[in-house]
């Protein structure tokens, strides 16, 4: 984690974009994470599907063991075996792996793709897309939708997005009242 953490700017060290792709942006932690949701658990599992090296899989299940993404559990005792099963943490990542796949399928034909996903009771393929919670809306518009300085950020972070409009008025260019840490 270390030496990712170094590779980053300092006001990205905030950011969750980056501290998210320093928990699961390496290739092999994302294809392993795919297999954990199809139900792998087991070492040789993952090895078979993916024709990943003993050792990159055992350092990649360590890490996301230490990542708290999952659990290692012991399934059998003579000799003793570990399973590795998602936690509530690793499971919360499913719409982001999700949300990757349509992508790269988006920029296929219908013919072309080799992975889809489909509703497990109709059968019926769906077309994932991310939603604000609570309108509904979608979010992939990036002039209605921007990224802003949030309440904990730093100087950096809030210089980085000084020039971003905060809030709704201030997106349509209306006058608004300004608040006491804005007076400060």
């Amino acid at each position: 984690m270390a030496a990712m953490a170094s590779r980053i700017r300092l006001e990205d060290r905030e950011c969750p974009l980056s501290t998210t792709v320093e928990h699961v942006g390496e290739w092999w932690t994302l294809l392993i994470l795919h297999d954990a949701f199809d139900g792998y658990t087991r070492f040789d599992q993952f090895q078979e599907s993916l024709g990943i090296s003993s050792s990159m899989l055992t350092t990649r299940l360590k890490t996301l063991v230490a990542d708290g993404l999952l659990e290692r559990r012991p399934y059998q005792t003579n000799p003793v075996r570990h399973e590795y099963v998602l936690t509530e943490l690793g499971r919360s990542l499913r719409p982001v792996v999700v949300a990757l796949a349509a992508w790269g399928n988006s920029r296929l034909t219908p013919a072309e793709r080799s992975m889809i996903l489909i509703d497990a009771h109709s059968g019926e393929e769906v077309e994932p897309v991310v939603v604000d919670a609570k309108t509904g809306r979608r979010l992939d518009d990036s002039d209605t939708y921007v990224f802003t300085a949030g309440p904990a950020a730093s100087d950096a972070m809030r210089h980085r997005y000084a020039a971003r409009p905060t809030t709704p008025a201030e997106a349509a260019g209306l006058p608004q009242a300004r608040t006491e840490q804005q007076i400060k």
